[in-house]
């Protein structure tokens, strides 16, 4: 197998990366819920949800336009929420609070692809070409599961450096209970790839190749002027 570094973009286009942490949560009501958690980002940091309720009605949760506009146009929603959105990180959790959502996960051990993903070194993980090779591994082990691919006039590459077990999970959507931990079945229909079946928090370094037409604000950010 032929590890090559994918083309280079063209010169009206560029590449961005988003540092951060990915839960995939299953539940038993069916509602199948992928939280971001991003520390750095080209829109500075923020959290948001991509949520699909049983009926197959794919929502994002988002906490400013400009985040909302970029993963619209990366990703396949049925509806758009802007709306307040925190993540409170601990040791052994996650608490999730927005308007319509309301999530806590409980946070074990690595898990195997964990303790797999911890022997690569971290930069090469992150690297495109290394997503590139791993995707044909991801596909055949992983329902779901690509490390790159294409969602219309954008490339993308996920680079996992990390994954550890989710325990447990309690909270409500929309007022209604969305029972406890289950598996991520069937895979959200967001985009090209989902999280592993087996809910988890995934560390990751998303790359994405877009024009450099795209404005990219957000709410962690400033313009001049």
């Amino acid at each position: 197998m032929l590890l090559l570094e994918p083309v280079p973009p063209s010169p009206d286009r560029h590449r961005i990366r988003f540092r951060g942490q990915i839960a995939g949560v299953g539940t038993t009501s069916g509602t199948r819920i992928v939280v971001g958690r991003w520390l750095d980002s080209p829109l500075g940091a923020f959290a948001d949800a991509m949520v699909e309720r049983p009926d197959g009605h794919r929502l994002l949760l988002a906490p400013h336009p400009d985040v909302a506009r970029l993963v619209a146009a990366t990703y396949e929603f049925d509806e758009i929420r802007l709306e307040r959105f925190d993540v409170r990180v601990d040791p052994h959790g996650w608490r999730v609070r927005s308007d319509s959502l309301h999530l806590d996960v409980g946070v074990g051990g690595p898990s195997a692809l964990g303790r797999l993903l911890g022997l690569v070194p971290r930069a090469v993980a992150e690297a495109p070409w290394w997503c590139a090779t791993t995707d044909v591994v991801a596909r055949a082990v992983l329902d779901g599961v690509r490390t790159r691919g294409e969602t219309r006039d954008r490339r993308e590459w996920y680079g996992a450096t990390g994954n550890r077990r989710l325990v447990a999970a309690s909270g409500r959507f929309d007022g209604a209970d969305l029972g406890g931990l289950a598996p991520v079945d069937p895979p959200p229909r967001f985009g090209f790839s989902s999280t592993p079946a087996r809910p988890s928090v995934t560390d990751v370094v998303t790359t994405i190749e877009l024009d450099r037409s795209v404005v990219l604000v957000g709410p962690g950010t400033t313009t001049g002027g």
